[in-house]
């Protein structure tokens, strides 16, 4: 068996490592840009900013939770090689409507210009939905069963390290070089693509159904009937709704409660990206490469209490002086600073312990015709738990419920998340 990392030699797997590590690290480094400039430049109100980054959550969800079922589809039915180079064509226009809407913004014409950035996050989704079911459906068909694991590890490791990257660059770059870079990004990203070997259809065709609603009915109940997948889809399903709860609450959180600047709130959330990294790194060790939900539970409820701690931590941070922000000096030499970057990272490192070896299990215990489509059914559910979660911070947002108490919310779900991954593990293991 090939180690883990020595597949990133092997074509079969380095150049979609490479592909959805560029997109991850575009589609983060445009959205963190977008976020941080309305919080810190565009809006100076916590519940305003809180409810444009749960608008902006939502309007990326959507189209998993409307075309998964299509995507999962065409994935199962057409060379997925060829829909990566079609989807890595796509994100070139987008990115040109998203650094349009950078710049326009930046110019003035902020209404026009958070217009085009909300749109071309709307299309980021689409373009992450037909991307995401292909990604894990290759795996199988292209690793052999004992390395189906550790290749998931990896993208996800990859995925969250071009995350942390993205976010970093965010924060530290301005608006016009964030515009030149998604572009440039996203062209290297279509190269990388078009190196992906090919990956046939693996069974029958499909008669595919192009209606959302019913496609996406049918292919959610074709999946969820089975006991396995109900109960690994709705753990991670719930870990995602708490995923977008922290998601919207970071960038307010930082800002105001923290009262640190923007390079502050992108290194905030890079601590987290990269801690799900590490986690995926070391559960894949833990396990020795077998797809099990055993430290499922135990993973999550860790990560529960670390919420909480990091909650208590945001009550009793000391703000700066009225009117001042901390920047990345002042910040690191708060007294506080190292036990609340431990903590996120404790966080972090234990909701990438839990959640990827349920994504392992999704396209390891069914045929391998049926990946991409147990994916979709994934994402759907997914995608409408993190709606879920971004209605529920508009409406406590509403009710002027602050960020410290809205961790608060994360952590409860941490405890259903736990109880589900249990049942599945007694089921399965």
């Amino acid at each position: 068996m090939l180690n883990a990392l020595g597949l990133l030699k092997e074509r079969r797997f380095l150049p979609l490592f490479v592909t959805q590590f560029l997109g991850a690290f575009n589609d983060n480094l445009f959205k963190t840009s977008m976020v941080l400039f309305a919080t810190y430049q565009v809006y100076n109100d916590a519940r305003i900013e809180s409810n444009f980054n749960a608008l902006a959550t939502s309007l990326q969800i959507l189209p998993f939770f409307l075309l998964s079922a299509l995507s999962g589809q065409l994935a199962d039915t057409f060379d997925k090689s060829r829909i990566i180079r079609l989807v890595k064509l796509a994100e070139i226009g987008i990115m040109m409507l998203g650094a349009g809407g950078l710049l326009a913004a930046k110019a003035g014409f902020v209404t026009l210009g958070i217009a085009m950035m909300l749109g071309a996050v709307l299309c980021l989704g689409t373009h992450a939905t037909f991307f995401g079911p292909i990604k894990y459906a290759l795996l199988p068909q292209h690793l052999k069963d004992d390395e189906v694991l550790g290749g998931t590890g990896l993208v996800e490791a990859g995925t969250y390290l071009s995350v942390l990257i993205g976010t970093i660059v965010a924060g530290w770059i301005s608006v016009e070089a964030a515009a030149v870079t998604v572009l440039a990004v996203a062209v290297v990203g279509y190269v990388a693509g078009r190196l992906v070997p090919p990956a046939p259809r693996m069974g029958n065709a499909l008669v595919i159904d192009y209606n959302p609603l019913t496609s996406s009915w049918r292919l959610v109940s074709a999946t969820m009937h089975i006991p396995r997948l109900f109960l690994a889809i709705c753990a991670i399903s719930f870990f995602w709704a708490i995923g977008a709860v922290l998601i919207i609450t970071f960038p307010p959180l930082v800002k105001n409660v923290l009262t640190a600047d923007k390079q502050v709130a992108s290194g905030v959330i890079a601590i987290f990206s990269v801690g799900v990294a590490i986690g995926s790194v070391i559960i894949n060790w833990l396990l020795g490469g077998k797809v099990s939900a055993k430290y499922a539970p135990a993973s999550v409820i860790a990560m529960g209490v670390l919420v909480v701690a990091f909650s208590v931590i945001a009550r009793m941070w000391i703000p700066a002086p009225a009117g001042q922000l901390l920047n990345v000096t002042r910040f690191m030499a708060h007294p506080q600073a190292l036990l609340l970057i431990g903590t996120l990272a404790g966080i972090a490192i234990t909701g990438g312990m839990f959640v990827v070896p349920l994504y392992a299990f999704l396209t390891t215990t069914v045929a391998k015709d049926l990946t991409a489509r147990t994916v979709a059914a994934n994402n759907v559910v997914n995608s409408g738990a993190m709606v879920v979660g971004a209605a529920i911070v508009l409406g406590l947002t509403a009710l002027h419920v602050t960020p410290e108490n809205m961790l608060l919310l994360a952590a409860g779900m941490c405890v259903i998340s736990a109880w589900l991954a249990q049942k599945l593990h007694l089921a399965c293991d």
